[in-house]
């Protein structure tokens, strides 16, 4: 499935040498590295920008790491540190603007009819998760059971909107249809999002629309929390996914970023003893969970990896059923939490 933000870290990293000379200006190139004091743009030799390599994994063009700190990361890194820019969209946005790619045309640039009320904001996100309904018995809950999945969460972070408007890629006009909502959420409870996802008018599946997925409000660092957080936490992309994990260890708490974007900037809560990374087994869910592991080490926080059989959880509970997931996942959990398994 096509995504914009692996799209841009791509052609940032291609044209890595510009990035630098743009944003870290006090530094310069030395074979194959953009040599430079820190991300504040000191002089000095501390931090290097790798200029050439492959697009994904070890060696990979794009990626810094700070001698003196251990600091690391990516281009969009780099960006965000430079400006200040702390929302992802704005960030996305600024990424786009320097490889002189147009931006996304949004609703309220078509017309004055779009602007009576701002689009996007947690506060609009807010009026139309209060507007949904609570999930038994709706084409959500048809949804998720298609897929395999009768866990629904304990936060009631997942609702149904019948009429959710939709506004198909490239155009102006929207149309509405039914949905399946998604709270995402701060670390003190409030919501700062939704995601959205389109259903099909008999709900087992997504409907025929482009994209059947969109999310708005203030995504980074948030959730979706489906259930209560504990002093251990897993982690992963999709809402299908993590909702997979509680159907076969429901007492495991669990949390979905929504991409893999969002995955590697995830806050994680104050008190954490452990922390489970789901990744999906894709090149940027795997850069993603890497991000996300340095960061909960750098706080003291040990990291295990849960690796699916296929490409992410929900395909291997829909393929290998509720069981065989659970003995798969009871390999790669610690000792000290297999308590959790079911008797």
């Amino acid at each position: 499935m096509y995504s914009e933000t692996e799209d841009l870290v791509r052609d940032l990293a291609e044209n890595a040498e510009g990035v630098c000379r743009a944003y870290l200006p006090a530094g310069r190139r030395e074979g194959s590295y953009w040599i430079v004091g820190d991300l504040q743009n000191n002089p000095g030799r501390s931090l290097f920008v790798r200029l050439t390599g492959p697009a994904s994994g070890p060696g990979a063009a794009g990626k810094f790491t700070d001698g003196a700190t251990g600091e690391h990361g990516d281009l969009l890194d780099i960006i965000r540190e430079r400006t200040g820019i702390t929302r992802f969209p704005d960030l996305l946005a600024e990424a786009r603007a320097h490889l002189g790619r147009p931006q996304p045309v949004l609703p309220e640039t078509a017309g004055p009819r779009k602007t009576k009320r701002p689009g996007g904001t947690p506060a609009a996100a807010s009026r139309l998760f209060a507007a949904s309904k609570l999930i038994a018995g709706t084409l959500a809950e048809t949804y998720l059971r298609s897929r395999g999945i009768t866990q629904f969460g304990s936060g009631g972070a997942i609702r149904f909107h019948p009429k959710c408007w939709h506004r198909e890629e490239g155009q102006t006009r929207s149309t509405p249809g039914p949905a399946m909502i998604a709270a995402v959420t701060d670390g003190a409870g409030a919501l700062q999002g939704v995601h959205r996802t389109w259903l099909a008018p008999d709900g087992k599946g997504k409907a025929d629309v482009d994209p059947q997925r969109r999310a708005m409000g203030h995504l980074l660092g948030n959730a979706v929390r489906l259930t209560s957080q504990d002093d251990i936490l897993v982690v992963g992309e999709g809402i299908e996914t993590m909702l997979s994990l509680s159907e076969a260890i429901p007492s495991l708490p669990v949390w979905a970023a929504l991409s893999s974007g969002h995955l590697g900037a995830v806050r994680l809560p104050e008190g954490l003893k452990r922390l489970y990374i789901a990744i999906d087994r894709d090149p940027a869910g795997q850069r993603a969970a890497e991000r996300l592991s340095n960061r909960a080490t750098e706080f003291g926080v040990p990291v295990r990896l849960l690796e699916p059989q296929l490409g992410d959880f929900n395909d291997d509970l829909r393929a290998n059923g509720r069981d065989a997931l659970r003995q798969h996942l009871a390999g790669q959990i610690g000792p000290e939490d297999r308590h959790r398994l079911p008797g």
